[in-house]
């Protein structure tokens, strides 16, 4: 195996550890002597990669994004409800995505890095509704700035109540209303009409994600393999 290859698992499994004991345990009480046991790594492998604590927590959160891999759409808006079911899902089966929310909404890293991360995420949702609007699918009195703000605090709202009374065990089901709630707002009819919002739909955004998931990976671990 290529040093290159070798190095780029060694660094995901190093973040899927540290996801597993960050999700389970919350960042203060974490230690890193709990990562490594989970990782199977050395200490040096560690620090290699992640000099600290908290650039782990940081790699994690810059991580989750890349987890999220969808298609265009070429109606914006089911993009927008597509990527909302994707987290949704993952972050019920993906340490990573569950722990990057969870470090970005509890305890010191939500302090440190939320408000890093929730305006990523208000900036991606608001690049979708200005491309809804540019293309006819947004009622004209709409702003896609105003209404990201709303989307993404609404969609933070749901996350934290599904993980509060039900360790989001009904978090698809929720965005699936929380969606069929807004969008009535902001479609136009004929373009509302069309949008497919259910848990059924999650499962095959997710599936999808896996697939290109798999397919980046391989595309990434290709030139190192070459160069080995």
């Amino acid at each position: 195996m290529a040093q290159q290859e070798r190095a780029i698992r060694t660094r995901r499994t190093i973040l899927e550890a540290a996801a597993a004991v960050f999700d389970e345990r919350g960042y203060e009480a974490a230690t890193i002597g709990e990562i490594l046991a989970r990782a199977g790594v050395t200490k040096g492998a560690l620090y290699f990669h992640f000099p600290s604590k908290q650039s782990l927590a940081e790699g994690l959160l810059t991580e989750q994004f890349s987890l999220l891999h969808l298609a265009p759409r070429v109606c914006k808006l089911q993009e927008l409800v597509d990527l909302g079911l994707l987290t949704a899902y993952r972050m019920r089966r993906d340490p990573v995505v569950s722990a990057a929310a969870r470090l970005s909404l509890y305890g010191e890293m939500s302090a440190h890095l939320g408000s890093r991360v929730i305006a990523e995420w208000i900036g991606a949702t608001e690049k979708i509704l200005a491309e809804a609007k540019e293309r006819g699918e947004l009622l004209p009195h709409i702003d896609p700035a105003e209404s990201a703000r709303t989307f993404s605090a609404a969609w933070t709202g749901v996350q934290f109540y599904s993980h509060a009374l039900a360790q989001r065990s009904d978090l698809e089901e929720r965005i699936v209303a929380l969606f069929a709630h807004l969008l009535p707002a902001v479609a136009v009819p004929a373009v509302l009409r069309s949008l497919v919002i259910s848990t059924e739909r999650a499962q095959e955004v997710g599936a999808e994600s896996a697939r290109l998931a798999q397919e980046a990976a391989a595309l990434e671990e290709a030139p190192a393999a070459a160069a080995g």
